[in-house]
């Protein structure tokens, strides 16, 4: 049995050392919220961080990751959703399908943890995940409102929420 450091928790698994990490922890440890996109890393919908790297889960050989390597999972950044991303992507209804946001979410953090006021050329430097809705203004909204502590007046949409309320 192979072991991984996932979300905080040592967890055993087992299978052959060329399984992409992606299937090990949707199959394996039932972490379902990284997504199968594309199988090449041409999406992103199955970024992790590794080490707090952002990390095409769907290529990278579950054997290549380390045993003191930490994976973090959509899982694993907020159980509750509280994270500060998180709750960006709620309050600017950022996802319409909502296939690609988990990946979206991971590769978010990641930047604002590297550049806590990034430019829109940061943004667009880091974000190279797709979005097939084609929410990008949305997301960069929502990265900018993070940016802001968290002041979605700051993001200038005009969101109408079914509530009445407007963002």
């Amino acid at each position: 049995m192979a072991r991984l450091t996932v979300n905080g928790a040592v967890r055993d698994f087992q299978a052959e050392d060329d399984t992409p990490l992606l299937w090990v922890l949707r199959e394996q440890l039932g972490l379902t919220g990284t997504k199968y996109g594309c199988g090449v890393a041409q999406c992103g919908a199955c970024t992790v961080h590794i080490d707090g790297v952002p990390t095409r889960s769907c290529v990278r050989p579950v054997a290549s990751v380390g045993a003191t390597e930490k994976i973090v999972t959509i899982e694993g950044l907020s159980p509750d959703g509280s994270h500060p991303v998180q709750k960006a992507w709620a309050a600017l209804d950022v996802p319409q399908c909502g296939f690609c946001q988990s990946g979206m979410i991971m590769a978010a953090t990641a930047l604002l943890k590297a550049k806590p006021n990034p430019s829109d050329a940061d943004i667009d430097e880091a974000m190279t995940n797709i979005c097939r809705c084609g929410t990008y203004n949305r997301i960069r909204a929502a990265i900018k409102v993070v940016a802001n502590g968290g002041n979605t007046k700051t993001a200038a949409l005009a969101i109408q929420h079914v509530d009445g309320s407007t963002t």
